[in-house]
């Protein structure tokens, strides 16, 4: 399996960050590829995206400010088997490119993908009191996978945040 390439440039509004790339992810080089992912649906329900895009679309959306990475880049079936190792690297790689890229919003896809990063444990949905990386705003939003026992309208109601802290 290879990793998928990063869609990022500078000065995005918001970088998205998942935990890493699905299986479905390396086989399609695409972002949230996996059929049960609800991802693309999400950021158009939460009025996040004009329309809702499909995977094949992710790199048409650094035209909409919008970015996407990972903690992570190895593909694998599950989060669970990520070393430590991995997410050690991954946080350095992550702040690294946070720090050259400068998005205004860091939107973390995932709880579990804010705590590998910030080393926190107790974290809110939503912006964060303070960024790891300074000039940015961390946002943490549940993960989008269809494994997620959350109803969809909560999911979606956390990130229909976001297009009020885009335009602020």
């Amino acid at each position: 399996m290879k990793p998928i390439e990063d869609h990022i440039k500078e000065d995005l509004a918001v970088l998205f960050v998942g935990f890493n790339p699905s299986i479905r992810s390396s086989e399609t080089g695409h972002h949230f590829a996996n059929p049960n992912n609800r991802f693309w649906t999400i950021l158009h329900k939460a009025g996040i995206t004009p329309k809702k895009f499909t995977t094949e679309e992710d790199r048409l959306l650094l035209d909409y400010g919008f970015g996407f990475t990972n903690i992570v880049q190895r593909p694998t079936k599950a989060a669970q088997e990520i070393s430590k190792e991995e997410y050690k690297l991954g946080q350095k790689e992550l702040k690294r490119k946070i720090t050259r890229y400068k998005p205004r919003i860091v939107c973390f896809v995932g709880k579990g993908v804010y705590q590998e990063y910030s080393g926190k444990k107790d974290v809110p949905w939503g912006v964060q009191p303070e960024s790891v990386v300074e000039g940015t705003l961390d946002f943490v939003a549940p993960s989008s996978s269809g494994l997620v026992r959350m109803k969809i309208e909560d999911i979606i109601r956390i990130y229909a945040e976001l297009p009020n802290l885009i335009k602020h």
